[in-house]
């Protein structure tokens, strides 16, 4: 990627997180903690990736607020609410928000494209502590028995969930060895590097890809960083003053 490009990624990403804040603020709600780990993710994929009949599922639909911006960029209007609705004009091909049900969605998807000889892939984002539904690994299952190489899963591994760290709640191991071990193909990345995160969408295989994307949940904010409390809280007027000096 060109460094001109890199660096204006990066600046847009920033944006993001101050533009998703704003939002959380005005409606009173939002998943601030795993929508700033997930905003490099989202800024490679409507920046660098998606293109032409290529379609997204935000799985872990609570941190929707940078999926809602970054269609609006797209000339698309989506409704601002707390978790996606379906809206296959302005971009949202499925609801979401019950974890677990977007990739079996994107695996159905996926599947229904090879068999049918279209074109474009599907791209899925999931959450690490969703990996803790079964789901996940009975779509994996799929995905590796019908070579669904149109398909790309990318974890937002921020190492936390609603409550406390995954590693105390239900250890995931390693997630790079899991999602190998069910024949898929696993590429771990820092999901804050949009170089690496670039690269590891380009790769071309002939499996299922997984994008292990190592995140900080919180990231931008440097008292919401590793701190689980944040995957709803909305900052005081103190702690705003501090968030919006660091996104600045």
């Amino acid at each position: 990627m060109e460094e001109k490009t890199r660096n204006e990624l990066e600046e847009k990403a920033k944006q993001l997180r101050r533009k998703v804040l704003e939002m959380a603020l005005k409606t009173g709600e939002g998943h601030l903690g795993g929508s700033f780990s997930e905003i490099e993710i989202i800024t490679a994929l409507y920046n660098k990736v998606l293109c032409g009949e290529d379609k997204f599922i935000l799985s872990k639909g609570h941190s929707c607020y940078p999926l809602y911006f970054s269609l609006r960029e797209k000339c698309k209007n989506p409704e601002i609410c707390a978790h996606p609705n379906m809206d296959v004009e302005n971009g949202l091909v499925c609801t979401t928000g019950s974890l677990g049900h977007g990739l079996p969605i994107g695996v159905g998807m996926a599947l229904a494209r090879k068999m049918q000889n279209k074109k474009g892939k599907i791209y899925v984002l999931v959450g690490d502590g969703e990996c803790q539904e079964g789901t996940i690994w009975e779509s994996a299952l799929l995905a590796n028995h019908h070579k669904l190489n149109n398909l790309t899963i990318i974890v937002d591994h921020n190492k936390l969930q609603a409550l406390d760290k995954i590693e105390n709640v239900l250890s995931l191991g390693s997630l790079a060895e899991k999602f190998n071990a069910f024949g898929l193909e696993a590429i771990e990345v820092d999901g804050h590097n949009i170089n690496e995160l670039a690269t590891a969408f380009e790769k071309n295989s002939d499996k299922t890809k997984v994008i292990i994307a190592h995140t900080i949940k919180g990231k931008g904010v440097s008292y919401m960083e590793n701190d689980p409390k944040w995957h709803t809280r909305l900052p005081t007027p103190e702690e705003l003053e501090i968030a919006n000096k660091e996104l600045s």
